[in-house]
């Protein structure tokens, strides 16, 4: 099953991803995740990634979309996989069409898992972390039994700085600004399924699995 995961921040990919990955037993292939692994390997590409990043610069589309082709090009992704964070723009989707053909892998389906942005905004804005042990919580959903204090190890709970609603308002506007002609592109070929993400988490993954397996939602 190749599945191409969308989503904005807080719509609870990683949370649905981890289930796919469990239903179908294929990987989650994230865009950081192809970054970190192509540096730890030392490929050419990963060196060059790295020396953006270190620059604090964009990594270009024709080193992302390298990274990309030798992640799926991997045997692990020979009976499928779960991409998520890639593409984000026309340009980079055209590629992975291209990628995708000289590989001779066809994907099965994109999902794009939404939500109002003022749900999204209240998901994300009350998340806390443990500054020691990286425990997450929720000040409404999933709050520590000590106001600001980790249930785990007793460390500090703080705010990211990316979770600030100022932040998390312009994440959102920049996100739907980039993803609305994906949407269409995707929508055009007849690939795409939108899944309500304000269901129950379960109620998501049964959209999903539905979808993959060719039933109407």
């Amino acid at each position: 099953m190749f599945i191409l995961l969308m989503g904005p921040p807080g719509a609870g990919k990683g949370t649905q991803a981890a289930k796919l990955v469990e239903n179908f037993k294929i990987p989650h292939i994230s865009t950081g995740d192809m970054f970190r692994a192509a540096v730890k390997e030392g490929t050419e590409l990963g060196k060059q990634a790295k020396a953006c990043m270190d620059a604090g610069q964009l990594v270009p589309d024709s080193v992302t979309i390298g990274i990309v082709k030798e992640r799926l090009a991997k045997e692990d992704c020979q009976k499928g996989f779960i991409l998520d964070g890639f593409p984000r723009t026309i340009a980079q989707a055209e590629a992975l069409d291209r990628t995708l053909s000289e590989l001779e892998i066809r994907l099965d389906r994109v999902i794009n898992i939404t939500a109002p942005d003022s749900e999204l905004v209240g998901r994300m804005t009350g998340r806390r972390i443990c500054k020691n042990c990286g425990a997450t919580y929720h000040v409404a959903f999933n709050p520590s039994s000590k106001n600001g204090i980790c249930d785990k190890c007793g460390g500090e709970l703080f705010q990211r700085d990316d979770d600030r609603e100022e932040t998390v308002i312009n994440r959102l506007s920049v996100y739907q600004a980039q993803t609305q002609p994906l949407i269409e592109y995707y929508q055009d070929k007849g690939l795409y399924t939108e899944i309500n993400g304000l269901q129950p988490i379960d109620d998501v993954l049964k959209d999903i699995v539905s979808s993959l397996r060719g039933g109407q939602l």
